[in-house]
């Protein structure tokens, strides 16, 4: 049976290229890049070129990004980080109830210390009203963080539009681009962006490596104490190896943006169109025309998520009911909760379907008729 992966906004396989370019960071140049020696210069030089090529990606400056462990603590650095230094200002942040949960729950934390979060809903697309961010902003509000893409729905937030209103606001802008980055051309500077999120595992990286963007003048406490790493915004010895692996996973991430977009977008409507063609009951969660060419979210009607996956599973599919974040847990997805209401039946039939690395379009077409068969198979009970 050949097994078909379609769970790359849950974690991508690692780009051959990316695993050949860490090698010699974890066998010959393994010096400590704090050390001043020749070993330890070798290192920092490959983490200074590293931070060097990954900022060009985005418009920012060299000294504007610091190496973290993943989108978690990246998330995590950016909202404790910019509250705790700038508290003096205000207390009040503003996010989505769609954010995953690296935003989430680090605000529901920051409640706990003392700060006022609102929570922006969303309408049946997935998407903030611009409106209701323009009455939420206050004096004191000091961080806006509103998500690129979301990685359940693949919908894209109104960045630029953030951006603009933010840019007549002293509050900070904080974007966790996770999922979009390498897929979406970003500049920070045209998007009026101060924070941003990134993890090297969405993009064929490693796990554990990542970079939180933090513009020059962002006021900044960092939350790991111990050596001066990272311009002392990061404590701990830098993951050279990861680093490499990042830095080599963004290039080929640029180098391949366009065609990887037209691909995936081919994968979704070919997929859509042997539902269709079948004739089963579904529906499209989010907004098609303006969403990551890589996430479809489907609700297939008078279906059970847990029996979809298994099923799927069973067939050699791996899918996803949402966040890889939440797998395993009973818990219904909290962006269809804030889409459609607790009480709709997409929150019980919705299936992810992600794309990536090593798919190709006859994976899609088999997938797709397996899916129509299991549903077919499940709608029938």
């Amino acid at each position: 049976m050949e097994r078909i992966y379609l769970d790359h906004a849950a974690t991508s396989p690692v780009h051959p290229e990316v695993v050949h370019a860490m090698i010699p960071y974890m066998t010959e140049v393994f010096g400590n890049p704090s050390s001043i020696h020749f070993f330890g210069r070798q290192s920092r030089r490959a983490v200074d070129e590293a931070r060097e090529a990954i900022a060009k990606t985005i418009g920012a400056k060299t000294n504007e990004i610091i190496f973290t462990s993943g989108g978690t603590e990246a998330d995590n650095l950016a909202l404790i980080g910019v509250a705790m230094a700038n508290r003096q200002k205000g207390r009040h942040i503003i996010t989505t109830s769609v954010e995953h949960h690296a935003v989430l729950h680090t605000c529901h934390y920051l409640e706990k210390q003392g700060f006022e979060v609102t929570y922006l809903p969303v309408n049946e697309q997935g998407k903030i009203s611009l409106t209701d961010l323009q009455k939420a902003l206050r004096p004191d509000t000091i961080l806006v963080s509103v998500m690129f893409g979301n990685n359940e729905t693949g919908v894209l937030q109104p960045i630029e539009e953030i951006g603009m209103m933010l840019k007549e606001h002293p509050a900070y802008f904080h974007t966790d681009a996770v999922q979009a980055y390498g897929l979406i051309p970003i500049d920070v500077n045209k998007l009026h962006i101060d924070l941003l999120s990134v993890s090297a595992h969405k993009i064929n990286g490693p796990k554990g490596v990542g970079f939180l963007y933090v513009r020059e003048n962002v006021k900044l406490i960092p939350h790991l104490y111990g050596g001066e790493q990272e311009r002392k915004r990061r404590a701990g010895t830098e993951n050279v190896a990861g680093i490499i692996g990042l830095q080599k996973a963004v290039e080929i991430a640029q180098q391949t943006m366009r065609e990887k977009v037209q691909l995936y977008r081919s994968f979704k409507e070919r997929m859509l169109a042997i539902f269709e063609q079948e004739g089963i009951h579904y529906a499209v969660n989010g907004d098609m025309d303006d969403s990551l060419p890589h996430v479809l979210n489907v609700a297939f009607f008078g279906t059970n998520v847990e029996a979809m996956l298994v099923n799927l599973d069973l067939a050699g599919i791996a899918a996803s009911s949402g966040s890889a974040c939440t797998a395993g847990s009973v818990d219904p997805s909290h962006v269809l909760v804030a889409m459609f209401g607790k009480d709709s039946e997409r929150i019980r039939s919705s299936i992810r379907f992600s794309f990536g690395l090593g798919n190709t379009a006859q994976q899609i077409e088999m997938a797709a008729y397996e899916t129509v068969k299991i549903v077919k198979r499940l709608v029938r009970k």
